[in-house]
């Protein structure tokens, strides 16, 4: 009996280090032969992922793009090993993957909130771009003659979100998805200013369902969207709203894709004029949540070892769950995740 081949696009959440989770989700996905990508939408590390995956791809094919991936991570980890925020041992008994404790976590978050990286960082550095540059081939992204690119960031002059693509996908493209206005001076391209995509698309979703030919769209989550406890301290209610922020823009483009599918069932809108999009969730939330905002700085080849094993576990569970509903249906209950 042949197999079935089936077509998804993808969207990438953004999360610092987190973003490992999503490497193992794309290493597993890769081995599956009978998932085909079209397009991926991505921000922040999400973006980062996407644009090793397609360069990797695009050299040579899924091998290629889990060989790439793969470097990718152990570049971030080596620069983790020996960077400056590091655990302590009480972050290690009491804080599991937090850098609560670390006297240069503690000193940076007290600097950003009272100087700006205009004061901090007026050379603009940043140890991103050097990883950028040596892992992935800008050419092979922006040339691929396979997955389509979307690459998010937020324009800092309008507040409106900004998609890079095609040749317009740099490195400084990749910088300004991921530019925390806290950390990193505005990412300039074009005479435009860009912050963090994450603020008005953690990843847009439109650019896959405008472009892509694909019915059926893979969001993998890193930033939990539901959470018992109420925050209590100051951080934790800075976290909070942070991930509130970061997951309110793909919460309202969920609840238009529910209600342009309700028409079509409906028969309110014709198929023909309209399409249906199916929506699938690959996630760990229970594990994810007990991963501190400050852990999202912890690149310790540790972690990201934890969460690239993870990301491959929730994606393995997630095809044997649901892989017969692409193409068909929804795998999850969107009003009731999203709405």
């Amino acid at each position: 009996m042949e197999r079935r081949t089936v077509l998804i696009d993808l969207a990438l959440q953004g999360g610092g280090s987190h973003g490992a989770f999503t490497w193992g989700v794309l290493d597993r996905l890769l081995e599956d032969h009978r998932i085909v990508i079209d397009s991926i939408c991505g921000t922040s590390a999400g973006a980062m992922n996407a644009a090793v995956l397609v360069a990797g791809d695009s050299q040579d094919g899924r091998r290629g793009a889990k060989e790439a991936l793969a470097r990718f991570w152990a570049r971030i980890g080596e620069a983790g090993r020996y960077g400056p925020l590091q655990r302590t041992i009480f972050d290690r008994v009491f804080g599991g993957w937090r850098l609560d404790y670390s006297p240069s976590y503690v000193a940076l978050d007290f600097m950003t909130r009272v100087f700006s990286p205009y004061q901090l960082n007026p050379l603009k550095l940043n140890p991103l771009r050097q990883v950028l540059e040596e892992t992935i081939d800008f050419d092979a992204v922006r040339y691929a003659p396979g997955i389509r690119l979307f690459v998010c960031a937020t324009n800092v002059r309008s507040g409106k979100v900004k998609v890079f693509s095609g040749a317009e996908v740099t490195v400084d493209a990749l910088l300004a998805s991921a530019c925390l206005p806290d950390l990193f001076q505005a990412v300039e391209i074009k005479g435009e200013f860009y912050y963090d995509g994450g603020y008005m698309g953690n990843p847009a979703l439109f650019p896959l369902v405008y472009e892509s030919p694909c019915n059926d769209l893979v969001i993998v989550q890193i930033n939990p969207l539901y959470r018992e406890e109420i925050p209590q301290t100051a951080r934790e209610i800075i976290d909070r709203v942070n991930e509130i922020s970061f997951n309110a823009t793909l919460m309202r483009e969920m609840r238009a894709i529910h209600f342009v599918n309700r028409l079509i069932d409906g028969g309110q809108l014709e198929r023909n004029d309209y399409r249906r999009t199916n929506i699938h969730l690959i996630e760990a939330a229970a594990e994810m949540k007990e991963l501190h905002a400050s852990s999202k700085l912890n690149a310790d080849p540790e972690l990201l070892d934890y969460l690239f094993k993870l990301g491959r576990s929730s994606a393995g569970q997630w095809l044997e769950a649901h892989f017969d509903k692409i193409g068909v249906a929804s795998s999850i209950d969107v009003a009731k995740t999203y709405l």
